[in-house]
């Protein structure tokens, strides 16, 4: 039976590791697959009054087919500074401007393109895999002084360090189907 320490070692680690995973998973989304996808500009800021914003906060941000954005700024002001943003981020397409409203189309991706995700999105899975398992090595430091220091029994520490692992072995198996599902999604045409 864990203690309140060993638990809270165990809990603490646990959510280390799921944001490490959901962080991935959020960086997995800003991946442009060849498909219109509007959080591809959440990571993509303008100067609003001096302060710099993701373009979803100062426009509606839609798709009205599967290979085209559009980007309707609240203020017409701000359409040139959202369209260099676009053009500097280098996000592989251009955007057009009418006066109004700015329009992206999303072009397909090339092959060399697609390989190139894959390993990025594949290396970015390792990082993540390293968070993990860092987290880990650091709980499992903190359940041995806790034996040495604060006289948790050695069965305890012990049954802890399973459920960490099994918690690390959960993170990564999450990461590994995350890596799988992006790399089909960015092979398929």
């Amino acid at each position: 039976m864990l203690t309140d320490r060993a638990k809270e070692i165990v809990a603490a680690t646990d959510e280390k590791m799921q944001d490490a995973t959901a962080f991935f998973e959020e960086d997995l989304k800003n991946y442009r697959v060849g498909k219109a996808n509007p959080s591809i500009f959440n990571n993509v800021t303008v100067d609003y009054y001096g302060t710099p914003t993701p373009i979803p906060q100062v426009s509606s941000v839609t798709t009205p087919d599967a290979r085209t954005l559009v980007i309707q700024p609240w203020e017409r002001n701000m359409l040139a500074k959202i369209e260099k943003a676009i053009i500097d981020n280098n996000l592989g397409f251009t955007p057009s401007n009418n006066g109004e409203l700015i329009r992206c189309v999303v072009p397909p991706l090339t092959e060399e393109r697609r390989k190139d995700l894959i390993k990025k999105a594949k290396a970015t899975g390792e990082q993540t895999k390293v968070i993990i398992r860092n987290a880990r090595r650091d709980a499992i430091d903190t359940l041995k002084k806790a034996q040495k220091n604060e006289g948790l029994s050695e069965d305890t520490e012990k049954e802890a360090e399973e459920e960490v692992q099994k918690i690390t072995d959960k993170n990564i198996k999450a990461v590994d189907t995350l890596v799988t599902a992006k790399e089909k999604e960015i092979l398929t045409v």
